[in-house]
C-alpha cells in the first residue's frame, strides 16, 4: 500500500489536525434498537445473576464462576466477536463493549476479569489467527462456556517488555511437536483454564503463539496468587517442562506472535475501558443512595456543597470516559465495516484496521482505568468511615480497581504507545502537522462571542490543537526518533493529546443533542466544565514540555507564539456554579442518568 492510499484511509489521530468537533461522532445516543435490547438484557443478567453472588464469587468460587460463564454462553454473550459457524454470534464491537460494560456494572470485578479474558485475549487469538481446524476444535467449547480460556504472555523476567520472553519452543526431531520450556506468570484464569494461548520463542528469537491444552504432559499450574484485589478470579503461574505441543497447534505462523499479542491487546484495552465505565456507574449509584440517606448536622450529606461538587466530578469524568470509549469503538467498527467478510484473510485485515486506532484504544484504557480509580476513591470518601469497612461495597471496589492501571499494558506503556504511534503517523505522513500550523493565525484570529453551540469551547480547543502540534513538532525537531527515550516528555505529550481527544468527544456529543431536554442541557454543561478544566491542564503540561524541549533558554519568538496560543485557550466559565447545577441534577435522579 503506498502513501497516497494510506492517507485516504480513516485513521487514528486525524482529529488532532482537524477543526474542533467538525464531524459527528458515534456515542450512546446513536445505539440501535438491537444495541439497547442487548444492553437491557445484560444489565438484567448482571443484576439478577451476578450481583446477588458477589460475596460468593469473591471466595475464588470456580464452580460458580463456570456456571455463570455457561449461562452467558447460552445467552450468546460470550461469542460476540466469533463467527456463527464456530459457535459465536458475530455481532459488532459496539455490542461487545456494552456487554463488557454491563458485566462491569454488576459489582463483581473478579467475575468481570474472568469473563474479560474468556471473551478477549484468551480466545481472540484463535478467532483472528486460528486455522479452520483450530477454530472448529476450540471455539465452540469456549463460546458455550464449556471450556475456560487463558492467555500466557507475562514472565518473571518480562512484563511490559513482552518480546523479551524467555519461554522457548523447539521443534522436535521428527517435526511433529514443539517442545515448550519456561514459565509464565500472573496468568488470569490460570488455575481454571482448559486451554491457553501461550507466547514463546522459536529458534531463540521468533516470537510465536501456541494453543496449549490443560492436560498437556509437562504443564504444571502453580498455586493461586494472594492478591490485593480481584480475589475471586484465578491468577497463577504456569510452568512448562519439555511440554510437547502438536505442530498443528502453532497459532498463525512462526515469528508472528507479536501480531497475535498486540491485536488481542488492542481489543483488550478498549474493553477494559468499557469495564471501568460500568464499574464507575455502579459506584456512583451506590454512593448517591448513601449520600441521600446518610444524615449529619441534621440533614442528608447530599445537601452539602462539597459533596455536590464530588458528585459532579465523578459524573463528569465517567461521562467523558463513556463518550470517548464509544467514539473510539464507533470508528473501529466503521473501519471494519469497510472489509468484505468473504475476503481471504478477513480477520487479518480486521486486526490491521483496528491497529489504525491503537492511539485511541490506549487512550480508552488509560482514561477508563484512571476514571474508575478517581471515582471509587471519591465514592469511598463520601461513605466516610463506612467506606473503609468490608461490609460496604467501596472497600472491595477500591482494592479491585487498582490493577486496571497495570494490566493490558501499564498506563505508562500505553502513554508511550500514544506518542509513539502519533510520531509514526506524522513521519509516514498519515497526519500532517504543517497543514494545521499554516492555518494557525487564521484560527487564532476568530472572534467568537456566540456561545449557543459551544463556539467558545471549540475555539479554545482549536487553539489547544495548535499548541499540541506546535510542541510535538518542536519535540520532533530536537529529538527526532529519540523522542521515544524521552519518557517524561512523551507522557506529557500523550496527556495533552488525550485531553484534546476527550474534550472534542464531549463537545461533539453535546452538540449532537437537541438542546431541549434536561439530559441534553446537562451534556452541554459537562462540555463547558470539562473543556475549561482540560484547557488549564493542557497549559500546565505544555509549560513542562516547553521547558524540556528548550532546556537552556526558550527563544523569544517561541515564547511569543506560545503566549498567543495560550491566550486563545482561556475560558471564563464559572465551573463551581456549573458543577453545583449538575450535581443537584444527578442527586435528584438518584443514579447516573446518561
Amino acid at each position: 500500500m503506498n502513501i497516497k492510499e494510506i492517507i485516504k484511509l480513516k485513521t487514528g489521530g486525524q482529529w488532532l489536525v482537524s477543526p474542533a468537533a467538525k464531524d459527528k461522532i458515534f456515542c450512546r445516543e446513536l445505539f440501535s434498537e438491537e444495541h439497547r435490547e442487548i444492553e437491557k438484557m445484560v444489565l438484567n443478567f448482571a443484576e439478577t445473576t451476578i450481583s446477588p453472588s458477589v460475596d460468593k464469587l469473591e471466595h475464588l468460587n470456580e464452580e460458580l464462576s463456570r456456571s455463570i460463564i455457561r449461562k452467558m454462553g447460552e445467552l450468546g454473550l460470550i461469542g460476540v466477536d466469533t463467527p456463527e459457524e464456530f459457535g459465536g454470534t458475530d455481532l459488532d464491537k459496539i455490542t461487545a463493549c456494552l456487554i463488557t460494560e454491563g458485566i462491569g456494572w454488576s459489582g463483581s470485578a473478579s467475575f468481570g476479569c474472568t469473563f474479560g479474558v474468556q471473551t478477549g485475549i484468551g480466545s481472540l487469538g484463535i478467532v483472528f489467527f486460528g486455522t479452520k481446524d483450530q477454530k472448529e476444535k476450540y471455539l465452540p467449547k469456549l463460546m458455550s462456556g464449556e471450556w475456560i480460556a487463558a492467555y500466557g504472555l507475562t514472565e518473571p523476567s518480562s512484563g511490559s517488555d513482552a518480546l523479551a520472553a524467555k519461554t522457548t519452543a523447539t521443534l522436535s526431531d521428527d517435526r511433529s511437536h514443539y517442545i515448550l520450556n519456561g514459565e509464565k506468570q500472573f496468568i488470569t484464569n490460570g488455575g481454571w483454564a482448559d486451554v491457553y494461548t501461550i507466547l514463546a520463542q522459536v529458534d531463540g528469537n521468533k516470537f510465536s503463539g501456541f494453543i496449549v491444552e490443560r492436560d498437556t504432559i509437562g504443564l504444571t499450574i502453580g498455586s493461586e496468587e494472594k492478591k490485593l484485589g480481584m480475589k475471586g478470579s484465578s491468577t497463577t503461574s504456569i510452568k512448562f517442562t519439555n511440554a510437547k505441543i502438536p505442530v498443528e497447534n502453532l497459532l498463525y505462523e512462526v515469528g508472528k506472535g507479536a501480531v497475535i499479542a498486540f491485536n488481542a491487546l488492542n481489543i483488550g484495552r478498549y474493553k477494559l475501558g468499557a469495564a471501568s465505565v460500568g464499574g464507575s456507574k455502579q459506584a456512583i449509584k451506590q454512593t448517591l443512595t448513601y449520600a441521600l440517606e446518610r444524615k449529619q448536622f441534621g440533614q442528608p450529606i447530599a445537601k452539602f456543597d462539597s459533596i455536590i461538587g464530588k458528585i459532579a466530578d465523578i459524573t463528569i469524568q465517567t461521562y467523558v470516559a463513556d463518550t470517548m470509549l464509544y467514539r473510539t469503538v464507533g470508528m473501529i467498527q466503521e473501519a471494519i465495516n469497510e472489509i468484505d467478510k468473504d475476503e481471504p484473510g478477513y480477520y487479518i485485515k480486521t486486526g490491521k484496521a483496528m491497529e489504525r486506532f491503537a492511539i485511541e484504544a490506549s487512550m480508552a484504557k488509560i482514561y477508563g482505568s484512571e476514571t474508575s480509580d478517581m471515582v471509587v476513591d471519591n465514592c469511598l470518601q463520601i461513605f466516610g468511615g463506612y467506606g473503609f469497612i468490608e461490609e460496604y461495597p467501596l472497600a472491595r471496589a477500591y482494592r479491585d480497581d487498582r490493577i486496571n492501571q497495570i494490566w493490558e499494558g501499564t498506563n505508562e506503556i500505553n502513554r508511550a504507545i500514544i506518542t509513539g504511534y502519533m510520531m509514526k503517523k506524522v513521519l509516514m505522513e498519515e497526519i500532517s502537522l504543517r497543514d494545521l500550523l499554516k492555518k494557525m493565525d487564521k484560527l487564532l484570529s476568530k472572534d467568537l462571542n456566540d456561545d449557543k453551540y459551544l463556539s467558545l469551547e471549540k475555539n479554545s480547543l482549536n487553539a489547544a490543537k495548535i499548541l499540541a502540534v506546535f510542541l510535538f513538532q518542536e519535540a520532533l525537531f530536537k529529538f527526532g526518533q529519540d523522542l521515544k527515550h524521552e519518557q517524561q516528555l512523551s507522557e506529557s505529550l500523550a496527556n495533552i493529546f488525550t485531553h484534546i481527544y476527550t474534550s472534542e468527544s464531549i463537545i461533539s456529543r453535546a452538540q449532537q443533542g437537541d438542546g431541549t431536554t434536561m439530559l441534553s442541557k446537562m451534556s452541554y454543561t459537562i462540555a463547558k466544565i470539562d473543556t475549561t478544566e482540560s484547557m488549564l491542564d493542557i497549559q500546565t503540561l505544555s509549560i513542562k514540555c516547553l521547558n524540556r524541549i528548550f532546556s537552556e533558554s526558550i527563544p523569544s519568538d517561541i515564547l511569543n507564539k506560545f503566549q498567543k496560543i495560550q491566550d486563545s485557550m482561556k475560558l471564563n466559565n464559572d465551573t463551581i456554579s456549573l458543577k453545583k447545577v449538575l450535581g443537584e441534577y444527578i442527586l435528584n435522579k438518584k443514579e447516573y442518568p446518561f
